[in-house]
């Protein structure tokens, strides 16, 4: 079977993200002060051949954990549907 893993990955909630700050700092800039705190991180779509969902969950898991996700860094949620 095939799945559809959406993957988010963002910087860890205590972490500096120099990128969110940067684009925090230009919202004023485009007529928007009234947003603060932005966090900028990165969504991934995955296909996966799977014989269950369980399985599907596994295997983006394990991608996330060993590739898409830097633990240290960053944390990771995902969805997965059936494509």
């Amino acid at each position: 079977m095939k799945f559809i893993a959406e993957i988010n990955v963002m910087p860890h909630k205590n972490l500096l993200d120099p990128q969110g700050k940067a684009v925090t700092g230009s919202m004023a800039a485009i007529g928007l002060p009234q947003v603060h705190n932005v966090r900028v991180g990165k969504h991934i779509t995955l296909e996966i051949e799977a014989l269950d969902e369980a399985e599907a969950n596994l295997k983006t898991e394990e991608a996330c954990r060993k590739l898409l996700a830097n633990p240290i860094m960053e944390f990771f949620e995902f969805t997965i549907q059936k494509g």
